[in-house]
């Protein structure tokens, strides 16, 4: 057995708090467990989507991180400013930490600012801000269009844009205002969740366009017009809107892009297997990380893809510190939920790591898949934080 141990776990999204969490259970008291994040509070980001219609609040869905000292985690707060693969060493509020173990669990950074007009003409669906300013301005529509955009092909939770436009609709439906009020959405990807395969991607198509949501794909916003509510597109056409709900365009947080760590295109390269960066002690998880698949694409960004990394991860590191367990490897298994609105939800699920092609299946949309999510949200705020 090694001696006193220290690891870093550096974010506090679903991948940070699985790791650290596996990790104090498996380790024995001696070691130290340093989970740094810059935020003080948990947010449980696919209830974002229930958020949005007014099915959440703000104080349902977030948890704070220090809830976790009870655990036997030690919870810094503070902005990452450096990250010292080589000495493994993180400087947190200008504080230097080393550590015999890091696990980068930082996600993606958004920046809605770099498309003109974006921010200041709708809202940010993926933050909290956002989400509570879009159910506010939802819940007063009586008429009007409402925008559902991607501002780039890739981003995190492929399926949820997709949700999101059909939670809006279901949520106008019940307010008896549907007949008044058009649901359009624009896409920068050619469809839904290309890399989970066509068939996947003609069902949640089939699910979107079902609603009588106007879809329009390989629509990539360029400029939006606050002033005259419009929505410019690289291929020449222009949509007017009344209220628009956008997914920023996403990429490597800078702190993560200077540390050394990632590869050509922008995100940190690893082990598919075992999460391992090109460092010695040094993993990242989730959406951090770029693995890329036979198909040419990289696997989806997820929190089931961070949550199932982190296991392996935290198992690993056990492994390497106390000598006891079996070696794990990720499979490239992943699952998701598709809420559909009213109190359904489709459910999909399969093996990311396939060759040729991933081998996803869909389940048709039923209660039952809904009430799956609503006990994965409330098994996550409950026993995970």
């Amino acid at each position: 057995m090694a001696g006193t141990q220290r690891i870093l776990v550096l974010g506090g999204g679903v991948g940070g708090i699985v790791v650290a969490n596996d990790l104090r259970k498996r380790l024995p008291a001696s070691h130290e467990i340093i989970l740094v994040n810059r935020e003080e509070t948990f947010v449980f980001a696919p209830s974002l989507l229930w958020l949005l219609v007014g099915a959440r609040r703000p104080e349902q869905i977030s948890r704070p991180l220090r809830r976790l000292v009870r655990r036997g985690v030690t919870v810094t707060t503070g902005e990452i400013e450096r990250i010292d693969a080589a000495r493994r060493e993180v400087v947190v509020g200008g504080r230097t930490l080393s550590a015999d173990y890091i696990v980068i669990a930082l996600g993606a950074a958004t920046s809605g600012g770099a498309i003109p007009g974006l921010v200041d003409g709708g809202h940010d669906l993926y933050s909290l801000t956002g989400a509570v300013a879009f159910r506010n301005g939802l819940a007063s529509m009586e008429h009007g269009r409402i925008a559902i955009l991607t501002a780039a092909p890739a981003y995190r939770c492929p399926a949820a844009p997709y949700e999101a436009a059909m939670l809006v609709e279901a949520a106008c439906r019940a307010r008896r205002v549907r007949e008044h009020v058009q649901v359009d959405m624009f896409t920068a990807e050619p469809g839904p969740m290309g890399v989970a395969g066509p068939q996947v991607s003609a069902a949640v198509r089939q699910m979107v366009e079902g609603k009588g949501i106007h879809y329009r794909p390989e629509h990539q916003v360029t400029l939006v017009d606050p002033a005259a509510r419009s929505i410019q597109f690289s291929n020449g056409a222009a949509a007017p809107y009344d209220m628009l709900g956008f997914v920023p365009p996403h990429h490597v947080a800078p702190v993560v892009s200077t540390s050394g760590l990632c590869a050509e295109g922008g995100w940190i390269e690893v082990d598919r297997h075992t999460l391992e960066t090109r460092f010695p002690g040094i993993h990242a998880i989730g959406d951090v990380n770029s693995i890329p698949l036979k198909l040419g694409k990289p696997l989806p960004k997820a929190g089931v893809f961070a949550h199932f990394e982190a296991q392996v991860v935290a198992k690993n590191i056990a492994r390497a510190i106390t000598g006891r367990g079996d070696a794990a490897r990720f499979t490239g298994f992943g699952e998701c939920f598709i809420e559909t609105g009213g109190g359904k939800a489709g459910f999909g699920k399969g093996n990311f790591y396939a060759e040729p092609l991933p081998t996803v299946d869909v389940h048709a949309p039923s209660r039952r898949w809904h009430i799956g999510k609503v006990l994965l949200e409330q098994t996550w705020l409950h026993g995970w934080v």
